[in-house]
């Protein structure tokens, strides 16, 4: 049997228990800051040595030197060559989906001139090299190769440096082929915190990049938050979340499998859902009874829903948007009859799906929309993962001498009332009458 909250806004204390619901403290404690504290310095101490030592240590396995971490690039063409023809397929058609959506968001440099010939401008250039963190093991996404890597492609990134843990020398093949196609140039398999301070700090054998993007565990987003400011960082992500409106019309059936489909990610997952009939949350409630049980993470799910899932009844949809905007959820789910009359309302989410047939689990995969996504309410002020991740901009300023007489009586005045006598000399040393 699925147990899971049933909330309603016209409750006394709704406020209140939702605010319980959603609160998630942070990634991190002292215990585990400190272990990755200790692993960052033995990797910037010891490099390639403390790398082979903590590579066998928590991932069980013989390595004799750093260069064994490497998996040469002919070992990428072979797993795609040896994955079945409807996985190949399946990995090519999404990173097609993929790369023509993220093409639409490169940003191009640019620049304007004003009347007296000072030319002002942005100018645009891609990261150099970036890291990108995969998760091994039992939780093995190739999905996640494609939607890290495809952006920083379209970008320009100069050089994809991939890790990914092989516990006990094992890989996922399809996270190799992943790599492949979306153009990775160099994996290595390193997992943990020992694998972003290698990224983050460089060793013999693993070259510092600029920027980490990625998901991994609490070890993984620990260090990831010790090292930033060395290197650039997409996110410090939360559990999976989905919240879904749905006005009581939709196959019940779809809707709690919608639900299932972020529960399964974790324990720590949320799924919520919001509805003004009570009769179709009771439809819902009893279908996710129903399918529970055929689920192939019964056991995943339940603890997720029971932990921080609800099923809220709300007075009409304009109230669930107040919740929407209040939420922000990771990913939501518009399930209604007019879902694009709603979006213009939608302040704060990561990625929304419009109707009865977007489910979530497609925006996962291939719709073509990046899946990395801000959580834990960060959507109010954070967005997808994309090319601009992995652009940066630059100021560009030159001045005629006409402008340069201008700007320079506007600066002398400022950098005066600053007290900058530096700055207010230098601005005046081009302005033609301070010369003569």
């Amino acid at each position: 049997m699925a147990t899971i909250a049933r909330l309603s806004t016209a409750q006394a204390d709704f406020d209140a228990r939702l605010d319980a619901l959603l609160a998630w403290e942070a990634v991190s404690n002292t215990e585990v800051a400190n272990a990755v504290a200790d692993i960052i310095a033995a990797v910037r101490a010891r490099r390639d040595a403390a790398l082979v030592e903590l590579t066998n240590r928590f991932d069980r396995r013989t390595l004799a030197s750093a260069a064994e971490l490497e998996i040469p690039r002919a070992h990428l063409d072979e797993a795609l060559v040896s994955i079945a023809p409807d996985a190949r397929a399946a990995l090519e058609a999404a990173a097609q989906r993929i790369r023509h959506y993220h093409q639409h968001q490169k940003q191009e440099s640019w620049h304007f001139t004003e009347p007296d010939g000072t030319r002002l401008g942005q100018q645009v250039t891609a990261l150099d090299r970036v890291g990108i963190y995969v998760p091994g093991g039992k939780a093995s996404y190739p999905s996640s190769v494609l939607m890290n890597a495809i952006p920083a492609k379209v970008a320009g990134v100069g050089e994809i440096i991939m890790v990914v843990p092989a516990p006990e020398g094992e890989l996922n093949p399809l996270v190799l082929a992943a790599a492949a196609i979306a153009g990775v140039d160099r994996v290595f398999t390193l997992g943990g915190a020992q694998a972003v301070a290698a990224l983050a700090y460089g060793s013999e054998t693993v070259p510092r990049v600029d920027k980490i993007v990625g998901p991994g565990n609490i070890y993984v987003a620990t260090a990831k938050r010790a090292v930033f400011g060395q290197v650039g960082l997409d996110m410090v992500a939360g559990p999976s979340e989905i919240l879904v409106v749905c006005d009581g019309l939709t196959d019940p059936d779809w809707i709690a499998m919608d639900l299932f489909s972020q529960a399964e990610h974790d324990e720590d997952a949320q799924s919520i859902l919001l509805c003004p009939d009570a009769d179709y949350l009771d439809q819902v409630q009893a279908s996710m009874a129903k399918l529970l049980p055929t689920m192939d993470r019964a056991d995943i799910i339940a603890a997720s829903l029971a932990n921080r899932g609800a099923l809220i009844k709300v007075q009409d949809l304009d109230e669930a948007v107040e919740l929407i905007n209040r939420i922000a959820p990771e990913h939501l789910e518009l399930s209604v009859a007019d879902a694009e009359a709603l979006l213009p309302r939608i302040r704060h989410a990561g990625a929304i799906f419009l109707g009865r047939h977007t489910a979530e689990a497609i925006g996962d995969y291939c719709a073509g929309p990046n899946h990395v996504l801000p959580t834990s309410a960060t959507a109010r002020f954070s967005s997808p993962l994309g090319v601009y991740d992995f652009q940066k901009r630059s100021s560009v300023i030159h001045c005629s001498p006409e402008g340069a007489a201008t700007l320079g009586r506007i600066a002398d005045v400022l950098a005066r009332g600053e007290s900058l006598d530096a700055h207010a000399r230098s601005a005046r040393y081009r302005v033609p009458e301070e010369n003569n």
